[in-house]
């Protein structure tokens, strides 16, 4: 079963949320979180932190992710990680994999015509309301 990993990542402020504009299907054109495949015997956090860097110039030391939830797609053969963390600093991203940028919080992240994973944008972007204190502090 293949795994992959979604990052939420917040400004120092928790004010905005770094997205990626996708360049390839699936869901291309699509805005969604960074993030990206689990290597095989990989462990997820230490991915988590890979694929971060990997797709944003994000460093380790920037940002500590909590690991809030995961999704199994028994159809699909596959599992989701989902990542939340608050940078503890100005950062500038970069990366050529997705376009980038940063993103109100303030937005309908279950329009399935602006945002990937059929509602499951959405359905984070809740969890991590409800849990926001202990998240982004």
């Amino acid at each position: 079963m293949q795994g992959y990993n979604l990052i939420a990542v917040f400004d120092q402020a928790a004010e905005k949320m770094l997205m990626c504009r996708r360049k390839k299907d699936p869901y291309k054109g699509l805005s969604n979180f960074v993030g990206g495949k689990i290597e095989q015997g990989e462990d997820g956090t230490a991915a988590a932190y890979r694929e971060l860097f990997e797709e944003t110039a994000i460093t380790r030391d920037c940002i500590v992710l909590t690991h809030l939830m995961g999704f199994t797609y028994y159809l699909d053969d596959c599992y989701v990680q989902v990542y939340v963390g608050r940078v503890n600093r100005q950062v500038q991203v970069s990366g050529d994999e997705n376009d980038l940028y940063w993103s109100e919080l303030d937005c309908d992240f279950f329009d399935p015509a602006k945002y990937a994973g059929e509602g499951n944008i959405g359905h984070i972007m809740l969890h991590i309301e409800m849990w926001r204190d202990r998240l982004l502090k």
